[in-house]
């Protein structure tokens, strides 16, 4: 039995392995059911060459058909999720109060998205320019693992990649509890 569905959106070249791998299986052992959505059909490759089946395209996702939407981070997901498709399906999710989120490098999309507009967050700054994007968005950086603002939650690095997983867990959790 599936506690819901929860969907994961990975860039068709280069997501992180880790980043999508650990908090899909703490996800999945809690009874939730991960669909993978990404730009592009077939199989998504990781930056360590190891791929993933992809099961939907995400322009046509809709955020009414999960209970939480997680973009993953590697060094494709700028590339290939930075851009008005992503935007939109993290406004439709948020507007509908799913529960979002990012890890890694990929809480830019979400800043770029006006979602974590007043919002802390936290992410990737190896290139030292999160916190530009971040003033740029009026996101109230936090340097720390994991960051919980509501229902969206924000991981900073593959090494964040355990805590960001029990955190989805705990906000879908409490969530369900609120209706």
């Amino acid at each position: 039995m599936s506690n819901g569905k929860i969907l994961f959106v990975v860039a068709h070249e280069g997501y992180h392995p880790i980043e999508y791998g650990v908090p899909k299986k703490i996800l999945e052992d809690a009874g939730y059911t991960i669909v993978t959505a990404s730009d592009k059909e077939g199989a998504a490759t990781a930056s360590d060459g190891t791929s993933t089946t992809v099961d939907l395209l995400i322009h046509k996702a809709q955020a009414s058909n999960y209970d939480g939407i997680f973009f993953i981070g590697g060094p494709g997901a700028l590339a290939h999720l930075d851009n008005e498709t992503s935007y939109a399906l993290i406004k439709s999710a948020d507007h509908a109060k799913k529960v979002i989120g990012a890890i890694c490098i990929s809480t830019r999309i979400l800043a770029k998205s006006n979602t974590l507009k007043g919002k802390q967050a936290t992410g990737w700054n190896g290139d030292n320019e999160l916190a530009f994007v971040y003033q740029e968005h009026d996101v109230r950086y936090v340097n720390q693992s994991v960051a919980v603002d509501e229902t969206i939650i924000t991981a900073a690095n593959p090494d964040s990649a355990q805590e960001f997983g029990e955190q989805i867990l705990t906000v879908l959790q409490t969530k369900k509890g609120w209706g």
